[in-house]
């Protein structure tokens, strides 16, 4: 361990970060208050079905995949931190614009297709800026962290996003409590969206004090200012040492650039994508998004569906910081396996119950038990391997392929619910338990473990070739 190194400056720099994520939960969950007031002004009033409510819900992670596609550019053009600052502009833009979508050109009260389609203009604009967020925050934070706690560290940015998202479904709570539905229909759902813009600005405001990350300045040529800001994190006499391991990976890649995105072989790539993939396949963002519906369903009125959602989000804190706790003790593997037969567990549990058509305290279990699975394993690890698992030279390009996979399946899972849960619940719930079993065959079988390794040391992981017969080196 480094006597020099600066834990509260590292710590600092990470909570900034770390706030993307924060915003990335808040602006995710926030539908999830509304969407039922949504569905009546926006869907009921012009008489549109189960297809266009799903959209609409879904329709900020449009932007999510625009945010995530064009994230690597970004990265690599701008910097991380004026991409996050961009990000922020874009969190507040979404904010104000879909508490407000009749500024200017429409009238209160008076649903029309554009004003449905300005509405999700609005959304997906605040999408683009999860989309950079998600990428970037973890980037940034991998690229600051020395290799030993960068696992806990980037996972304190999955601690945010639960923590946004959790915060979200107090001020959402709180907003319809005591309320009546008509009131909430007309006035509280844009107080929901409304109160995004406080966190926004915050965030864009502190992203002004933080430096940029020393690799991407490296990758500039700026090594002074590199030099200084490995310092601060690790001392002076380990800051050289890494400089010049950056130095050389850099060196590296300008005399391998015409190879770009596979220069590594394509199983890194496609390892990164279906981390991605696999996350979101297993049915986690339904239950977040649709969370007072769910619990609505079995029985509790509009708020008390509300504080249901809390106690699941407070169960995702907790769980979120036992990841954050084990990540660089138990490595990256066992989590995600451990993690994934939980969800199992969880999501078959449900299905059993909606066959049986049970609804009751048992299933509030069943969930509990599926996200508190996740929060430990998938939701932090997942994030935590795309920021550590790409080597430096290709990083801001797989980034962006993976985070963009990512989000195009948040898209395809969460669109679809609707229809799917119209047709069967049991169905519907019973095919995420399915992901789960396959996505710890998934980890088992083709996922290196990552934990105590530089990012410099993934390059060399990838240059000899990737043993699927003897993954943990």
């Amino acid at each position: 361990m480094n006597k020099q190194r600066n834990a509260l400056y590292i710590f600092s720099l990470t909570l900034i970060a770390a706030i993307g994520g924060l915003l990335f939960g808040y602006d995710t969950a926030v539908i999830s208050g509304a969407e039922m007031s949504i569905q009546a002004y926006l869907i009921d009033g012009l008489g549109l079905g189960s297809l266009a409510h799903g959209a609409t819900i879904s329709s900020a992670l449009i932007g999510c995949i625009i945010g995530g596609v064009i994230s690597g550019f970004f990265a690599s053009k701008f910097g991380r931190k004026k991409t996050l600052i961009f990000a922020a502009i874009l969190f507040l833009v979404s904010a104000l614009g879909s508490a407000f979508p009749e500024f200017l050109f429409f009238t209160k009260g008076e649903p029309s297709l554009a004003l449905l389609l300005t509405f999700n203009f609005y959304r997906i604009i605040g999408g683009i800026g999860v989309g950079l967020a998600s990428a970037i925050t973890p980037m940034y934070i991998g690229e600051i962290a020395p290799a030993d706690i960068r696992g806990k560290m980037v996972s304190f940015n999955q601690f945010m996003i639960i923590f946004g998202m959790l915060v979200v479904y107090f001020v959402n709570w709180g907003i319809a409590r005591g309320q009546s539905i008509e009131w909430i229909n007309d006035i509280g759902w844009r107080y929901m969206f409304a109160s995004e813009a406080l966190p926004a600005l915050l965030f864009g405001l502190l992203l002004l004090f933080v430096p940029e990350t020393p690799r991407y300045l490296a990758m500039q040529n700026k090594d002074e200012k590199a030099l200084s800001v490995l310092t601060k994190i690790n001392g002076s006499v380990k800051a050289k040492s890494i400089l010049t391991e950056i130095k050389d990976t850099v060196r590296l890649a300008d005399q391998a650039k015409k190879e770009k995105l596979f220069a590594y072989g394509k199983l890194v790539i496609v390892v990164g994508i279906l981390l991605s993939v696999f996350q979101q396949f297993v049915g986690i963002n339904v239950a977040l998004y649709y969370a007072p519906r769910i619990f609505e369903s079995m029985g509790a009125a509009k708020d008390a569906s509300m504080l249901q959602t809390i106690v699941m989000g407070l169960v995702n804190v907790i769980f979120t910081v036992v990841a954050i706790y084990t990540v660089d003790k138990w490595g990256r593997k066992p989590l995600l396996i451990t993690g994934s037969i939980g969800m199992a567990l969880g999501m078959f549990g449900v299905a059993g119950l909606a066959f049986a058509n049970i609804i009751g305290i048992s299933t509030l279990v069943f969930i509990v038990i599926y996200t508190a699975s996740f929060m430990m394993s998938w939701g932090p690890v997942c994030w935590v391997l795309i920021s550590e698992i790409f080597p430096n030279k290709i990083r801001g390009q797989a980034v962006a392929l993976a985070v963009a996979a990512q989000w195009a399946a948040n898209y395809f899972i969460s669109s679809t619910y609707p229809m799917m849960m119209e047709y069967s619940g049991g169905m519907t719930y019973g095919f995420y338990g399915l992901m789960s079993v396959l996505s710890a065959i998934f980890v088992w079988k083709w996922v290196p473990e990552t934990k105590g390794k530089t990012l410099e040391q993934m390059e060399t992981l990838w240059n000899k070739g990737f043993d699927t017969k003897n993954k943990v080196s």
